[in-house]
């Protein structure tokens, strides 16, 4: 990875717009000397771009004056930021034991089916994002299907493909 590595300069991708690149700036500058900065900052900028390219990073370490093996470090060590284009939707397939045996498996084979994206990718129009989470802590109602911020629950395999199309 350049961060550690590589001292060149990357290119923005072209999905980084430079009114993006101004408002990581300006984020940037609001939380500059502060101390625990950079979780928040990071997760701002990915609510900004939808995710966290290493030129983002660069240039956020740029701006905030940290090395970028920091920023680096910090965005793979949490599973919340994400290095990879996330879709509008992203939508969780528990794969706990309850989840499982009550037809999450099958759920999940569906939706990647449905979807042609296989697990932890997204789709090439960028609508959605398919994850698998190892619990979500709701066994009683099992199985557990979560689409961005909405839990939905006992959605059996007949059902998902039905479910995610609710999502433009």
């Amino acid at each position: 990875m350049s961060l550690a590595y590589d001292l060149t300069p990357q290119e923005m991708p072209e999905d980084v717009t430079p009114e993006m690149v101004e408002r990581i700036d300006e984020i940037c500058a609001a939380y500059r000397g502060k101390p625990g900065a950079l979780i928040p900052v990071l997760q701002k900028c990915q609510e900004v771009v939808g995710y966290l390219p290493v030129p983002v990073q660069e240039h956020i370490a740029k701006a905030l004056g940290v090395p970028g093996h920091e920023v680096y470090g910090v965005t793979t060590f949490y599973s919340f930021f994400s290095m990879e284009p996330r879709g509008r939707h992203v939508v969780r397939v528990c794969m706990g034991t309850a989840c499982y045996v009550r037809g999450g498996k099958e759920a999940l084979d569906r939706l990647e089916r449905h979807l042609n994206t296989p697990v932890d990718t997204t789709t090439e129009d960028r609508r959605f994002t398919l994850e698998q989470v190892r619990c979500l802590g709701a066994c009683g109602v099992a199985p557990v299907v979560v689409v961005n911020q909405d839990t939905h629950r006992k959605v059996m395999a007949d059902a998902v493909v039905d479910l995610v199309e609710q999502y433009d």
